[in-house]
């Protein structure tokens, strides 16, 4: 006979068995969308102890959607490789265009990273950093929730080695960063610079150019990189997100 009791612990006991994993871990990811989900699998894979925090419930951030919820997404010639690897099924439109069922590329995507070995937290928004010694050492939680309804209530804290901001347009860890920590970001200004217009082909090569360490301590990838460094959007063609996840965990690998 089942029991309501039993059942209930079993999600607490292993929710909290979960969570204590991620409490200091190689990298911690922010934003469950294409090129953070990318960067987690690669880093997983290379045996580096992974966390991704997103803030909405869902996973995938705006590829759901694909374009004007027309659930189906571009993909260049470049970045097939990834999807091959992801188990994403695509088919080719013309040359160098390939599209691919955005509904399965975010499940993929999603049970990739996740069978690699990242733990991947929803409901979590990040309200802070932690900073020692001119570097972000950590990340400050609290639930989505508690934000969305303006509770005063107080967050807990978890240590990393690195940070990435995969938050796309909002750019959510630079902001705290630019606001909060008095040194200035790795960019012309010292400051974000914010996204420009749709410029697709400028947008997709300018994403993986401007997927850097921003902050010691702080990479940014996908549209928060072109946000960070005043770079073009591009819409629903998504190569260069996923290009994008890929460098910043090479990059990762190398240092860790």
């Amino acid at each position: 006979m089942l029991d309501e009791v039993k059942i209930t612990k079993a999600i607490i006991d292993r929710y909290y068995a979960k969570l204590n994993e991620c409490l200091d871990t190689d990298a911690a990811i922010v934003g469950g969308g294409p090129s953070g989900l990318v960067a987690g699998y690669y880093l997983a894979k290379a045996g580096k102890k992974v966390v991704l925090f997103e803030r909405k419930l869902s996973i995938g951030g705006g590829m759901w959607g694909g374009g004007m919820m027309f659930n189906e997404i571009v993909v260049q010639e470049e970045a097939l490789h990834i999807l091959d690897e992801m188990k994403v099924r695509y088919q080719r439109y013309e040359e160098n265009y390939y599209t691919s069922d955005s509904i399965e590329a975010v499940a993929c995507l999603t049970a990739r990273a996740v069978q690699a070995g990242v733990k991947i937290m929803n409901c979590i928004s990040i309200e802070d950093v932690i900073m020692r010694e001119e570097r972000i050492t950590g990340l400050v939680l609290n639930w989505s929730p508690v934000e969305m309804a303006g509770l005063h209530i107080d967050p807990l804290s978890v240590r990393t080695r690195f940070v990435i901001d995969a938050t796309g347009h909002a750019t959510e860890v630079v902001k705290v960063v630019q606001e909060k920590v008095p040194h200035r970001l790795n960019t012309p200004t010292g400051l974000i610079a914010g996204e420009k217009s749709m410029w697709a082909d400028m947008a997709e090569t300018l994403t993986i150019e401007n997927t850097c360490e921003v902050f010691p301590g702080l990479y940014i990838a996908g549209m928060a990189a072109n946000a960070t460094f005043g770079g073009p959007r591009m819409g629903p063609i998504f190569g260069g997100m996923l290009l994008s996840g890929e460098k910043v965990a090479k990059e990762l690998i190398a240092r860790l």
